[in-house]
């Protein structure tokens, strides 16, 4: 198995946060609805689009389905399903359908370590894959913060910087919502290979 330390590629390691708390349980935090706020920057550092999301996960012991639904502030649309799992031993696995042969990461104290590659579709029809390194800090036990950076040719090419809150007092399961999910339609450009839905 490869260690996970060296997919961070960078100087920081997960379990240097091992003692950090509240400890961050995806099962926990991602269960039930949540709200979003993001913004991207391009890799001048300049402010590009920003987003606000709803989130909706259910879990099944270890196993667990994340639905997001973005609205950007150029007026496109976006959507994924995640499929999420957690291991008691911390490590972390996911696929979607965006996402390129899987991500894999690892939970430590307060702290999410994942990378992937994700297609990002262009406007000729054609798709580009880029390098996604997250990290996900959890500062109360009802909010997060998540920062990501996109790389491509061992370049950093972009940043994004994302706070999600739960909502724990939108109650119910996530039926409603996943059908939403379904209906929504991404206005993003689509290379044929890839679904609008998953």
């Amino acid at each position: 198995m490869i260690s996970l330390l060296a997919l961070t590629g960078c100087s920081q390691s997960v379990q240097q946060y091992a003692a950090q708390q509240p400890a961050l349980d995806l099962r926990q935090f991602f269960q039930g609805h949540l709200n979003a706020y993001g913004v991207m920057h391009d890799w001048k550092g300049q402010q590009g689009v920003r987003f606000s999301a709803q989130l909706c996960g259910q879990w099944q012991g270890n196993s667990g389905d994340l639905y997001e639904i973005f609205q950007f502030s150029d007026g496109r649309i976006d959507k994924r399903h995640w499929r999420l799992t957690q291991l008691d031993s911390g490590l972390v696995t996911g696929s979607a359908a965006d996402v390129v042969g899987g991500a894999n990461g690892e939970l430590a104290g307060n702290s999410l370590y994942w990378q992937y590659v994700l297609r990002i579709p262009s406007q000729d029809g054609s798709s580009i894959d880029v390098t996604v390194k997250d990290w996900l800090y959890l500062v109360t036990p009802d909010q997060l913060i998540n920062r990501s950076t996109l790389h491509k040719f061992g370049l950093t090419v972009g940043e994004l910087t994302l706070s999600i809150q739960r909502q724990p007092s939108q109650t119910g399961t996530c039926a409603e919502f996943i059908d939403r999910y379904r209906a929504t339609t991404r206005t993003i450009p689509l290379p044929p290979s890839l679904p609008n839905a998953d």
